[in-house]
């Protein structure tokens, strides 16, 4: 794990830091060997696959669609255009099946 990314976590207020600690375990549970590093100034996995940016509010959990048909794309929220994320605003609505289905079906299309 990076050190960078666990002074990023350790700086944000709750919840969110609690989101991104929990985010990030279950990044790591379902990739163990999946690469870490600060990128555009937020942790990114897999050569910027995956990130995590804690908000004001929130937290986002970012996935690239490339390769995505757009189908899959309308799984995700946001309205980026090589990104996509999920909004999560507590940890307790964390949707980790949700979450680990969209984490594999990017790996699959990259």
């Amino acid at each position: 794990m990076n050190h960078e990314i666990d002074a990023y976590i350790k700086k944000q207020k709750s919840p969110q830091k609690e989101i991104c600690q929990k985010l990030r375990k279950i990044l790591f549970a379902t990739f163990p060997d999946i690469s870490e590093e600060m990128k555009w100034g937020v942790p990114a996995y897999a050569d910027g696959k995956y990130y995590i940016v804690a908000l004001k509010t929130h937290v986002n959990l970012g996935f690239s669609t490339q390769g995505l048909s757009a189908d899959e794309i309308a799984g995700f929220d946001g309205g980026g255009k090589t990104t996509k994320h999920i909004k999560i605003d507590s940890v307790k609505n964390i949707d980790q099946t949700r979450i680990i289905t969209l984490l594999k079906l990017v790996q699959s299309k990259t």
